[in-house]
């Protein structure tokens, strides 16, 4: 199978279509909010720069943050476990959250913000199903504190194998699932008119220079980043290495007198 250079799962890819195709992504976040998409008045990307600077930066910009009527909703992909993922989620939540508060107003007016994470690996060891919503509840009442903090979470690897072609979410999904030149095929050949459009953006946009150029300031800033890293442990070698000296002179001046003393003490 020809393996694809890019996926719907490559973040400056999904950053790039998203933003540009916001069509698209406004019928993506219905589905993965399971609201009708005619019942969103207000629509609107808060993020939609990729500023070269915060390119490879650990939380760069390369999530997508959108209005959503009366909702504040932060979508992203992770492609690798890193074993600190909910951490992270819950702190791009309290992160958006605390800013989403004009000042001079009561914390009542304080949105609905919800967080949609798409991973590419098993995320909850209790549960086979691919899809997981939490939100603050009482523990044994099972009551909700606030309707304002939500995570939902997609888990890639648990989407069922078969496709449905009448479940436009398990489609998406499997956009973003979808590897292989031959799985993206198999997807166009159901002929769903949305799943369609995507594909069609997606191969507009892993042709064109845009994606080109920025994968190249991209591969710079990693470049950079390492470059940095390795003149730190460098510079910090050679200072441990300068007081370990010191101290190794220290020890013998020490040993020196010491010895003197001895001498001294036998005589």
């Amino acid at each position: 199978m020809a393996k694809l250079k890019y996926t719907f799962k490559t973040d400056i890819l999904f950053k790039i279509l998203f933003t540009k195709y916001q069509h698209l992504l406004r019928k993506l976040v219905a589905h993965l909010l399971k609201i009708p998409i005619d019942t969103i008045t207000k629509f609107h990307v808060n993020n939609p720069e990729m500023p070269p600077d915060v390119v490879g930066v650990k939380f760069s910009q390369l999530d997508i943050h959108m209005t959503v009527d009366n909702r504040q909703v932060n979508l992203e992909v992770q492609v690798e476990n890193e074993g600190d993922f909910p951490e992270r989620v819950m702190f791009h939540w309290a992160r958006i959250y605390s800013k989403a508060l004009p000042v001079g107003e009561n914390y009542k007016e304080l949105p609905q913000t919800i967080i949609i994470s798409i991973v590419n690996f098993p995320l909850f060891k209790d549960t086979k199903d691919y899809y997981s919503e939490f939100r603050l509840l009482e523990t044994t009442r099972k009551s909700h504190l606030t309707d304002k903090q939500i995570y939902h979470f997609f888990e890639l690897p648990k989407l069922p194998k078969d496709t449905d072609k009448n479940n436009l979410l398990n489609l998406w999904l499997a956009l973003f699932k979808a590897n292989t030149e031959e799985e993206m095929q198999m997807l166009e050949e159901l002929n769903v008119s949305e799943v369609n459009e995507a594909i069609t953006a997606y191969r507009t946009v892993t042709s064109s220079d845009e994606l080109w150029e920025i994968e190249r300031q991209l591969e710079r800033a990693r470049m950079n980043e390492a470059s940095v890293v390795h003149n730190a442990e460098k510079r910090e070698a050679e200072k441990w290495k300068g007081i370990v000296a010191e101290k190794d002179a220290e020890l013998e001046m020490l040993q020196k007198q010491l010895a003197e003393l001895q001498q001294k003490q036998d005589n």
